[in-house]
């Protein structure tokens, strides 16, 4: 028995070490695992120094929006956008709107050139600012737009986010009025008026440094747009919805689909022939 015994592992043996070394290999040869990429990491608010000043207080929030100014020239050298808007008329009426929005960064936001295409239930045109003037486009004509909605289109421009960031090129004036408390949220406030007397006054949380709301008059009208559901597109910080009150009743409520920084735009679009 124990001649047999010894005659089966003498048999088994090869086999058995064959198998062994095949496992080795095997284990040698198998990929690992790839290690996955660490998120890039966002700022905050850590460290940073209560401001004292409306300066202070734009830096900071300069810095928790795009990592700091060098960023905020480089990445949003060009900025494309897609998403839906809700555009409420005087009298009620409700117009949902998909929209493209391309802008080219100027020295100073007269010098920006903004292309507005908007896709209402009854036409489909665009508004541009370049040279420092509004025109509209519908079917490749050119058309001078109603003053309401030019008005709006440059607001949008003049009296938006960028009104803050780039308050020093500019030249604006910052002022810091008193902090307020708003539904138990502080808040620092800053007023930004441009070499055009075009006064924004800017709400930042105290805690975030993200502008929550902004206001400003034209016409008699008091305008006031709040900024939600912000998020990171390419490291910057974006709301991708604000809602625009105008005396108090909801004027339009847009919702970004899509957004990138940086990539080409064609300059054609902004000619007006």
């Amino acid at each position: 028995m124990v001649k047999q015994f010894r005659l089966q592992v003498n048999r088994l043996l090869p086999a058995f070490l064959m198998a062994v070394l095949a496992a080795g290999v095997f284990a040698q040869e198998k990929p690992a695992k790839p290690t996955p990429a660490k998120p890039q990491p966002t700022p905050t608010t850590k460290g940073i120094q209560k401001p004292t000043t409306a300066e202070q207080v734009a830096e900071t929030s300069i810095f928790i929006y795009t990592g700091g100014r060098g960023a905020l020239d480089q990445v949003r050298k060009t900025t494309s956008e897609r998403g839906q808007s809700k555009i409420t008329s005087a009298n009620g009426q409700v117009d949902n709107v998909s929209y493209q929005r391309f802008v080219i960064r100027g020295e100073t936001l007269s010098k920006e050139r903004v292309r507005l295409d908007q896709d209402l239930s009854t036409a489909k045109f665009s508004l541009v600012f370049a040279d420092e003037k509004t025109f509209g486009i519908f079917n490749n004509t050119v058309f001078s737009p109603r003053q309401d909605a030019l008005k709006g289109f440059e607001n949008q421009i003049f009296h938006g986010l960028d009104a803050f960031f780039r308050y020093k090129s500019n030249e604006s004036k910052l002022e810091l009025a008193p902090q307020e408390k708003i539904y138990g949220v502080e808040y620092y406030v800053v007023d930004v008026t441009d070499k055009q007397d075009r006064k924004t006054r800017f709400y930042v949380s105290a805690r975030t440094y993200r502008v929550m709301m902004l206001t400003y008059d034209e016409a008699g009208v008091r305008y006031r747009r709040k900024f939600y559901d912000y998020n990171y597109a390419q490291g910057q910080l974006v709301p991708f919805r604000t809602v625009l009150w105008a005396n108090e009743k909801q004027a339009e409520e847009t919702e970004i689909g899509t957004v990138t920084f940086g990539q080409k735009v064609d300059e054609e679009l902004f000619k007006a022939s």
